[in-house]
């Protein structure tokens, strides 16, 4: 009989320690180390995946470039974000709060691509009369192939069965095998499991959907490598409680990263959003002081972000909140200003929101919340037609950001009149209707804002 040893594994990064502590040396996350019992000798290999096609070595120049062929979600959103649909052997994990439309998404795009190919949608959560009424909900009526089941050699062996084009695995963390010893849903289980149906995908070419659980911070549970193993990741964002949903690719092997789709929750499940620009806008009819409207880049998407923000006489020690946007970026924009405008904010409250719930990554948004900043401390109104953007340094210039002419062009479609943009940007044609105001320094910028507001 094999012997067994403890082992304490971090469901964080996946590495290994002889003994429990509260924070792992690695990632230095604390209470992430799970027990765990591992063979001392190895377990008999595997059968599920012996008859599988063997591997063979090719030489680089003898394969031939072509464009890979894509299979359609049914839904033009997503397939943006996953950089035109799905590829052959391909491997994609969707990660989301409970309740935020997982596993709706992923039926309704099932369920369009099952008028094509055989589809196999396996629920280790739900039993086949839960999924069946959440189609019935939906409105379909496709005959798809469902299987309530968590042992991953019985469900490889079904799929050499039924070969099905595409997979569904809902959701991984509750999927066992019986290479490893461990509980479900542990770091050891969810990696083995992963690791042979990633392994079945690619040699089967068939297209593989995992959804994930996350954890209390929004990251995938599961250990890290989970995220390295496949070759996309969709995070779901937003609040679960709230209207829209934002789908992020923040890793795509065949498309661009940051990408976004975003849809609306209704009876009739996950709605897309054809000008997503329009629902992150105001819809005020009098603009307020401390909002302005920048463009901003998602990958290879323009869109028009609302930024607002409110500054008021502190009472005590004075707040920095920061809600889509970076808290160690707000006060390195309000340092600039001090020093190189004189905007003094040691004695108020400073509150910065991005409409919409969407986050802000790119430094293009320095700009723009300046001038609301500005806007709302001087109580200016800055005209619902303005639109700005541009990185600004520590030394008060306005630096120039990419594609620039794309988000003149987003503005001047959705009919704003001003442009305050940096100076290494001004485009070298007049755009029709739309006036650009090029600054060098943030000084400019404010100066403009307030003697035309």
């Amino acid at each position: 009989m094999a012997k067994t040893k403890v082992e304490f594994v971090c469901r964080e990064c996946g590495s290994s320690h002889h003994q429990w502590a509260g924070q792992c040396l690695n990632c230095k996350s604390w209470n992430t180390l799970e027990e765990i019992l591992l063979l001392q000798t190895a377990p008999s290999k595997s059968t599920i995946l012996q008859d599988l096609p063997a591997s063979k070595v090719q030489n680089l120049s003898d394969i031939k470039s072509e464009n890979r062929v894509r299979l359609s979600t049914g839904l033009s959103e997503l397939d943006r974000t996953l950089g035109g649909g799905l590829v052959d052997g391909s491997v994609v994990l969707i990660g989301g709060d409970p309740g935020i439309g997982k596993s709706t998404l992923i039926l309704q795009a099932v369920a369009s691509i099952n008028q094509r190919h055989t589809t196999l949608y396996v629920s280790g959560e739900e039993s086949a009369d839960q999924i069946s009424d959440r189609a019935l909900r939906l409105s379909i009526k496709e005959d798809i192939l469902l299987l309530s089941e968590t042992h991953l050699e019985k469900i490889i062996k079904l799929a050499k069965t039924v070969q099905p084009k595409v997979i569904v695995i809902d959701s991984i963390q509750t999927m066992v095998t019986d290479g490893s010893t461990s509980v479900p849903g542990s770091v050891t289980q969810v990696r083995d499991c992963a690791a042979q149906l990633t392994q079945f995908a690619k040699q089967t070419n068939t297209i593989l959907l995992m959804i994930g659980h996350v954890t209390k911070d929004g990251a995938l549970a599961g250990p890290r490598i989970l995220e390295h193993m496949v070759d996309t990741v969709l995070y779901f964002e937003g609040d679960a409680g709230g209207r829209y949903r934002i789908i992020r690719a923040v890793k795509n092997r065949f498309g661009a990263v940051n990408e976004i789709s975003i849809f609306v929750m209704s009876e009739a499940g996950l709605q897309q959003v054809e000008n997503p620009s329009a629902i992150f806008l105001s819809n005020s009819a009098k603009p307020s002081p401390g909002s302005m409207v920048m463009v901003m880049r998602e990958a290879t998407r323009p869109l028009m972000i609302e930024i607002q923000a409110l500054v008021d006489t502190a009472s005590g020690n004075p707040k920095r909140v920061c809600v889509g946007l970076e808290q160690n970026r707000l006060a390195l924009q309000l340092a600039v200003l001090h020093k190189h405008s004189g905007i003094a904010t040691h004695n108020q409250d400073v509150f910065v929101n991005v409409v919409g719930g969407i986050k802000m990554n790119e430094t293009a948004s320095d700009l723009v919340v300046m001038l609301a900043i500005m806007s709302s401390l001087r109580d200016k109104v800055i005209p619902k037609n303005w639109v700005a953007f541009g990185e600004v340094g520590l030394t008060g210039e306005v630096r120039s950001v990419y594609n620039s002419i794309e988000r003149l062009s987003e503005a001047q479609k959705h009919g704003f009149k001003v442009a305050i943009i940096p100076k290494g940007n001004a485009p070298k044609k007049a755009l029709k209707g739309l006036k650009i105001m090029p600054v060098e320094y943030l000084h400019q910028a404010l100066q403009f804002m307030i003697e035309n507001t």
